[in-house]
């Protein structure tokens, strides 16, 4: 028998619906948003899933890239494309969102996001980190450099040997400005 399951996934709980090939509810439930309950739950009431859909958001990365190593056929879609099948639900739940994403798999009305592993997005957080790096020393390089051009005044100093620290020479204008 063929299944589809549909996962909402949120940061503490994830809804899951396994749905067969006539679109019946199988199994409904919620389990807490770890990698071994999902998979677990999974294997249990959908042995031989045909797709595993979930949509782009904040865990999908890590859930998605996890389940594909367990050797599950997992599929991340597009929220927006989801989110335009889902609102024609009356009631709109975590439960009826997993049960809707179960159905979209069964039908296949939907499109496969790529998704980056998780190197790839270690090595685009190394890069972010670099280039905020350089951004903050050439802030600082400037910063350095206005500062040394501090004027040295004192009362104690003539007027004739008043100059920047860094030895541009600096005078006093008498001239008012033309109004």
């Amino acid at each position: 028998m063929e299944y589809y399951v549909g996962l909402d996934v949120s940061l503490n709980r994830t809804s899951i619906c396994v749905v067969n090939q006539t679109g019946s509810v199988v199994r409904e439930g919620v389990v807490d948003s770890d990698l071994v309950a999902i998979a677990a739950f999974v294997r249990s009431n959908a042995p031989g899933a045909v797709r595993i859909g979930l949509e782009t958001g904040p865990t999908a990365t890590w859930l998605w890239t996890e389940l594909k190593r367990l050797g599950l056929p997992v599929i991340c879609i597009d929220a927006r494309h989801a989110k335009a099948v889902l609102k024609m639900q009356i009631n709109k739940s975590d439960r009826n969102d997993a049960a809707g994403i179960a159905r979209i798999m069964q039908t296949g009305w939907f499109k496969a996001v790529c998704v980056k592993d998780l190197d790839s997005h270690s090595v685009r957080a190394l890069l972010a980190a670099g280039h905020c790096w350089s951004r903050l020393s050439a802030i600082l390089r400037i910063k350095s450099a206005a500062s040394s051009r501090i004027l040295v005044s004192s009362s104690a100093v003539p007027s004739s040997m008043r100059m920047w620290v860094d030895g541009a020479e600096f005078s006093w204008s008498t001239k008012k400005a033309a109004a």
